[in-house]
């Protein structure tokens, strides 16, 4: 038997300390991407808001320094350094190299706390280049660095402290992660969304890599009060003053900020311990309880409707923005990612809080009480004629031979999983793709002209857009309530406009649909867009194509002048098929982005501002980043 079968003893691995974290880093962060290096600022900042949930911190400063490091400072009580009764070294140590090491799991030391697990500031050390700490506390300054998540040295006292804190700068290794370069607004809309869930807290964010040295300074005295309105401040709202509730019970606090607006999209987001639960829990289900019960209540006692009206949830939350917030001892974290509340308690908390506040609102305001029914009555004209249409298009496609669009040039493979559909701009790209596909598992769809942009319409009216059935019925999905991610019929559903103004805009009326009706589809991975290449630099017969006017210019320059024919497409229609197939439908040679979604609340307020009523903050936007375009066609 040769060595390499022998399975013994000797064949067990051990990873000590931090080895795990280096070995397997996406376990702790969830991925080596831009995702994950963002990850690494949140887990310390995280420590310092545990601090200010406990009362000890008032302040917490993040550095972006030249160098690629961070650096957060904050003014808590500083992480203890005397020695630890079992580990027999520096409790500063032990917190920095050994995992599910921390005071969160002292109930007398952290009542309310996100970081459950420990693991948050050893991982960021573990995947550090280098890790300095420093620490304020007793009248002393203590220090200690660290290579790679190993001590340089002992703790060291190195001065004399007047003030308390902790101060943490990192360098992310280069061999862990795939970029280094971290998204100033990335982290600001983290950093604000902290300020807001803590309010009187003080978060500064600092760019020392920019010239000006970019700075934020947030501190929202108003909390989630001031969130919402944030959250509105691009939209019409329906009543002037938020709708706010708190209440207290043993170690938990719930807090609900809401508020109406004209739109026809629903915007609630909930928190627990600043933890952003996406996909909902006991919190959220009492909130939707009790709002929907309150609604009819109100509706039946003053007769504002002559028929017996029955509002279902969706019909009450059209157009609220809402932000649930609790912090509470011992939160139940539905799996590692941590995004489900599982307390059950919580659940009667939050019900009783909104049944009794907002019946007590309505009674003291009838008129926004009023102003806000007649919306939520509305909609409900509106999803029974959205229904209607629906079955309407069910009826009539069960009438036909074939109930998918006469334009879908469809694959062969019948296995969603294999298959992928190509959403088109025009006929003319649409018949270069369609002749230059793999007609085995691509798909071809042509749009003709822009979609109606959902942003601004109801699903009843959506549903008479033609161009928006023949793309809901090709994937297959169906749309809003009636949206089942089983029925897609292709696990890849790329969007492939031309590279200029025009398709930019197609591309995102698109997304828009999407994100607001079909956003299962962005959540599984499903939405790519592709990356058709801007030039064509032909030198001989060599043949080399490029995607920006900067490797245009690295490649023109790596080829010398002599005998080099430059070809600028304007769009798709203006490749042949080979060589759209080669650019940009070829597995094997094509780029494609997936769309992701990491931050829904950001990702929202994108949408209102490009696609929504109000003109003002739509140029607010193009003139802030005009500057970052690098390709544009007049």
């Amino acid at each position: 038997m040769s060595d390499k079968q022998v399975y013994d003893a000797s064949r067990i691995q051990v990873l000590e300390g931090l080895e795990a974290v280096r070995k397997r880093p996406s376990m702790y962060i969830g991925s080596t991407d831009s995702r994950g290096l963002h990850h690494l600022v949140y887990e310390v900042v995280d420590n310092s808001i545990d601090e200010a949930l406990a009362g000890f911190c008032t302040r917490i400063d993040v550095t972006l320094n030249p160098d690629g490091s961070v650096t957060v400072l904050d003014n808590g009580r500083g992480i203890p350094i005397d020695p630890h009764p079992f580990h027999k070294k520096s409790a500063l140590e032990v917190v920095m190299t050994i995992l599910h090491a921390g005071g969160k799991f002292d109930k007398n030391a952290y009542k309310v706390s996100g970081g459950l697990h420990g693991v948050g500031v050893s991982v960021v050390n573990a995947l550090s280049e280098w890790l300095e700490v420093e620490v304020l506390r007793d009248g002393k300054k203590y220090f200690q660095r660290y290579i790679r998540g190993k001590p340089e040295t002992d703790v060291q006292e190195i001065e004399a402290a007047q003030t308390t804190g902790t101060k943490t700068t990192f360098k992310p290794d280069a061999k862990i992660f795939e970029t280094l370069d971290f998204d100033y607004d990335i982290l600001l809309s983290r950093l604000r969304e902290l300020a807001f869930l803590n309010r009187g807290i003080t978060i500064s964010l600092r760019d020392l890599r920019t010239p000006d040295g970019q700075t934020e300074t947030l501190t929202y005295d108003g909390g989630i009060v001031e969130f919402v309105e944030y959250l509105n401040k691009k939209k019409q709202p329906l009543h002037e003053k938020s709708i706010y509730f708190e209440r207290q019970r043993d170690d938990m606090i719930v807090e609900i900020a809401m508020q109406y607006t004209s739109s026809y999209s629903e915007n609630v987001y909930s928190f627990a311990n600043n933890i952003n639960t996406h996909e909902g829990g006991t919190h959220i289900i009492g909130f939707k309880t009790a709002l929907t019960r309150v609604a009819n209540d109100y509706i039946k006692a003053n007769k504002l409707s002559k028929e017996d009206t029955k509002l279902t949830g969706d019909d009450v939350r059209e157009g609220l923005t809402a932000i649930i917030s609790v912090k509470l001892m011992e939160p139940q974290f539905e799996g590692q990612t941590k995004t489900r509340l599982g307390n059950s308690d919580v659940k009667g908390i939050v019900d009783s809080l909104v049944t009794d506040g907002l019946a007590e609102y309505f009674e003291e305001n009838p008129r926004v009480a009023n102003v806000i029914l007649e919306k939520a009555l509305l909609a409900q004209k509106a999803r029974e004629a959205a229904k209607k249409a629906r079955e309407l298009t069910r009826r009539k496609n069960a009438l036909e031979v074939s109930t998918l669009p006469g334009k879908l040039a469809d694959c062969s493979e019948k296995n969603p999983k294999l298959c992928e559909i190509y959403i088109v701009e025009g006929d003319s790209a649409g018949g270069s793709a369609k002749q230059g596909r793999d007609r085995g598992f691509q798909a071809i769809l042509p749009l003709r002209g822009k979609i109606l942009n959902v942003e601004k319409a109801r699903l009843a009216k959506i549903l008479k857009n033609n161009e928006v059935i023949s793309l809901i019925t090709a994937i297959g999905t169906g749309v809003s309530e009636d949206f089942d991610l089983e029925s897609a019929r292709y696990h890849k559903v790329i969007i492939m406009t031309d590279a200029d103004v025009d398709g930019a805009h197609i591309r995102t009326l698109l997304l828009t649909l999407f994100f607001r009706y079909m956003r299962q589809l962005i959540d599984a991975g499903y939405v790519y867009i592709a990356q058709p290449p801007l030039y064509r630099i032909k030198k001989g017969k060599a043949e080399h194509y490029v995607y920006s006017d900067r490797e245009l210019d690295e490649k023109l320059n790596e080829l010398g002048e002599k005998g080099i024919s430059i070809q600028r497409y304007k769009g798709l229609g203006e490749m042949n098929p080979d060589q759209l197939w080669e650019t940009t439908m070829n597995p094997e040679t094509r780029t494609l982005l997936q769309v992701t979604l990491d931050d829904a609340i950001r990702a929202d307020e994108i949408f209102r501002v490009l696609m929504g009523d109000e003109v003002e903050p739509r140029r607010n936007f193009i003139e802030t980043h005009a500057k970052e375009v690098v390709d544009l066609d007049i």
